[in-house]
């Protein structure tokens, strides 16, 4: 599914993603990291096809999932499981393409502020994360908080990768 989807064959992958699904619920059951991020694949390819809410139920789906086997980011534990936060930020993601956006800068907010604990202030998923607060926050007009965050990717992208 994921070649597919490389090659903007999104019919055809959101069917293999399915039949994935299908496998991987059966062999490892609703609950299992693999299974999950197999469910995550499947929202990826719906939000690449402009279904948004069909996304965003599939998305919910993989981040309660990871939550519940994988543990939820709490600001007082370092319990947070990358997995868990893909599935918040895709949640953000395609909660912004419906514009919904205070409910996405909550979720890329939840990403970030996990991100920075568990990968560091400037690791690229870190900083990832700071850009996509920015366009989220710029789409509600708050171009302050958007420069901030896109003055802070920019510079923490050029430490880690060089100004070129």
């Amino acid at each position: 599914g994921t070649v597919l989807e490389s090659q903007d064959k999104y019919e055809e992958a959101e069917a293999m993603h399915q039949r994935a699904l299908k496998g991987y619920e059966k062999v490892f059951g609703p609950e299992h990291p693999d299974t999950l991020t197999s469910v995550n694949n499947l929202g990826m390819v719906l939000e690449s096809q402009g279904k948004y809410e069909e996304a965003e139920a599939i998305h919910r789906r993989a981040l309660e999932g990871y939550e519940k086997v994988l543990g939820p980011e709490h600001s007082d534990t370092l319990t947070s499981h990358p997995d868990t936060l893909t599935g918040v930020n895709n949640l953000g993601s395609v909660l912004e393409s419906q514009g919904k956006y205070e409910e996405a800068e909550a979720m890329h907010r939840r990403a970030l502020e996990g991100k920075e604990k568990v990968l560091g202030l400037e690791h690229s998923d870190t900083l990832t994360s700071v850009g996509n607060l920015g366009m989220v926050l710029e789409k509600q007009g708050n171009y302050e908080g958007a420069e901030a965050m896109y003055w802070r990717d920019l510079n923490g992208s050029e430490k880690v990768l060089g100004p070129e």
